[in-house]
């Protein structure tokens, strides 16, 4: 049911964006990742687990590096950064033990990541069909 509920708010998100040209701005996906990299700390937080604070922290500033860069640069990195952030959050349990984490959460979270990142890529390709249009 998690990936369900993340892939409809994903698409909500997403959608209300593209409608509304919240998305026409290039910052709009690059701060969606970087708040989406952060929910692992204040998960670390309300576990009450110092480690998975420092780890998680960690991990999460290595997401705003893409972001930034994609932002500043090409915008394809941050597509790229929310697919491995999909990745990362189907193999976060293997590798860091964060107790404030919803069991539901990686599931969620790789459904709203990877559709988020499709719907950006959408845009970058739509985007770059219509410059070579005109």
């Amino acid at each position: 049911m998690e990936y369900v509920i993340g892939f409809g708010l994903a698409l909500l998100v997403s959608g209300f964006a593209m409608l509304t040209g919240f998305d026409r701005d290039r910052v709009f996906y690059p701060t969606l990742l970087t708040v989406i990299a952060t929910y692992y700390v204040l998960f670390a937080v309300m576990g009450n687990s110092m480690a998975a604070l420092a780890i998680e922290s960690v991990i999460a500033g290595a997401f705003f590096v893409p972001a930034v860069i994609g932002f500043r640069t090409n915008l394809w990195l941050v597509v790229a950064a929310l697919a491995g952030h999909g990745v990362f959050d189907l193999l976060h349990r293997l590798f860091i033990q964060n107790p404030g984490v919803p069991s539901w959460w990686p599931g969620f979270c790789l459904s709203f990541d990877v559709l988020a990142g499709a719907f950006l890529a959408l845009l970058l390709v739509r985007r770059s069909h219509f410059a070579v249009r005109t």
